[in-house]
């Protein structure tokens, strides 16, 4: 798995590429987590259009990321969820927590 950031005008972008997997999620959180402290942003986005898998530790993920905007005062929301990680999500009840949009 692949993960890009970008920031601008106090939003983060997290763009996932591939397969998010026990392996790749470790990955994903050091690297958000360094991305949130470093920016501190307002808003944090998580792209998954070109995710092309992902398991129950994409769950972690997207909790953790969520839990750390909320620590520094900020939201965090999934946009673009192709099918296959759409229904990991939607099996765990996340979108009580979390915001699941169609685009940004």
């Amino acid at each position: 798995m692949e993960l890009t950031t970008t920031y601008k005008d106090g939003r983060l972008d997290l763009t996932f590429y591939g397969e998010l997997d026990h392996h790749a999620a470790r990955e994903a959180v050091q690297k958000i987590g360094q991305a949130i402290d470093s920016y501190l942003p307002r808003d944090c986005v998580m792209d998954f259009a070109s995710l092309s898998f992902m398991d129950s530790s994409g769950i972690a993920v997207v909790l953790g990321t969520h839990k750390r905007m909320v620590e520094v005062g900020g939201r965090a929301w999934v946009v673009n969820v192709p099918r296959q990680p759409m229904k990991v999500l939607t099996a765990s009840g996340i979108y009580r927590i979390v915001e699941i949009a169609e685009a940004v």
